[in-house]
């Protein structure tokens, strides 16, 4: 039986508070020699996953800005994907809403909720939340799909999230933001939504693998036939009750590289 990985990156294939995938390299070996894919699924931007896989030394299909869209190389294992939309050098399937969308919503309500999201931060303030460099700072800011924000009163959150839900949007917590993102997106629905595609591509049954650390993987570790949890830099779990659970004893890359060995 084909598997296919599905994999958060900060917090789970990348460290915390460095952003290192070093000590994951002998399960990415594995990986490669076993011709799995391996489908970043990240709230990161397009252009933000295709330089880390150069980083990586990867070509796979990937999943961006909260599982707004599925991107799949063109020539891609020689799979026919003649059906899905083209994008520059992939093919994409789209599930969220247009930035456009995402922005008049933000912009309507952001002066009454006290929000700041990447549109309205400098380089230098992205940089600063993230850890990222200026130029990777600039990578992040280049959204498409969604909207990272902060917010000064958080008692305020379900209030604003009724807000939303009439605009059809939702609002996603990550690992240092909050995302406001389709009411039709989200890690779980893309992963399940690529597992189907995936099953046509190969036409047989896959076994699904899926890491994360944060609460915005578990509706992505709920759809797969492995979910694994990865320790996160507090050395906390992530609160999810899934009966085939697997917890990873490391955090971040490490925690990875333990838990792919464990699974490929």
């Amino acid at each position: 039986m084909k598997k296919i990985i599905f994999t958060d990156l900060d917090g789970t294939f990348l460290n915390h508070h460095n952003y290192s995938f070093e000590e994951s390299k002998e399960a990415l070996s594995i990986i490669e020699q076993k011709k799995i894919p391996l489908i970043f699924t990240t709230s990161k931007t397009k252009i933000e996953v295709e330089l880390l896989q150069q980083k990586v030394g990867i070509v796979e299909p990937f999943i961006v800005e909260n599982g707004a869209a599925l991107f799949i190389p063109k020539d891609y294992q020689n799979l026919n994907l003649d059906f899905l939309t083209d994008f520059e050098d992939k093919k994409v399937l789209t599930f969220g809403k247009t930035y456009e969308q995402i922005l008049n919503f933000y912009n309507e309500y952001k002066e009454e909720f006290g929000l700041k999201g990447f549109i309205d931060m400098d380089i230098q303030e992205i940089s600063k939340l993230t850890g990222l460099d200026n130029n990777n700072a600039t990578f992040a800011k280049n959204r498409e799909f969604t909207e990272p924000f902060v917010m000064e009163d958080t008692t305020r959150l379900e209030q604003l999230k009724n807000l939303a839900s009439t605009y059809k949007i939702k609002i996603k917590q990550g690992g240092r933001f909050f995302h406001l993102i389709g009411e039709k997106q989200g890690k779980g629905i893309a992963v399940k939504r690529t597992i189907e595609l995936f099953e046509k591509l190969y036409n047989e049954k896959i076994n699904s693998i899926a890491l994360g650390d944060g609460e915005n993987d578990i509706k992505m570790l709920e759809v797969v036939d492995i979910p694994i949890v990865i320790k996160n830099y507090k050395d906390e779990y992530l609160n999810v009750d899934l009966e085939n659970l697997q917890k990873s004893t490391h955090k971040g890359s490490l925690g990875w590289n333990e838990m792919i060995l464990k699974n490929v």
